[in-house]
């Protein structure tokens, strides 16, 4: 089996998904990680993200607005995405896997899991359309 090597950018690029909840694009993970490695691509930026996502240690979001979102958080749990302003958050709420043995109910197949994403407007675009 081939061994994976350290790499430093790999392992920073791992640390700000961590410490962030923002969910962010790989052009903020990019811009991001340049100040730390001036010199890396943007290629490089996606490669090691997609191997982390690989390797089950990101998820990678596609929320319908045409950029990848990334989150440094693995384990399942839900995500909101507002409309309007289009952040991508965590959703805190009871679990619901359960939906699974529902959805393989009138299915002949197995699930094995599910994604979802709820979409609405997030407090602070509530606060703004309730302002104007």
């Amino acid at each position: 089996m081939a061994t994976t090597r350290y790499s430093k950018q790999r392992e920073a690029i791992k640390e700000y998904l961590l410490s962030t909840t923002s969910h962010p694009t790989a052009e903020t993970v990019y811009t991001h990680i340049q100040e730390q490695f001036p010199n890396i691509s943007l290629g490089t930026v996606y490669r090691n993200l997609n191997f982390l996502v690989e390797h089950g240690e990101a998820q990678r979001l596609e929320m319908g607005d045409e950029h990848d979102h990334y989150d440094g958080n693995a384990a399942p749990h839900n995500h909101f995405y507002c409309r309007h302003c289009h952040r991508v958050s965590d959703l805190q709420m009871d679990s619901i896997d359960h939906i699974d043995l529902i959805a393989n109910a009138g299915f002949d197949g197995l699930i094995e899991g599910h994604t979802i994403y709820f979409t609405g407007l997030c407090p602070n675009c509530i606060n703004q359309t309730t302002k104007q």
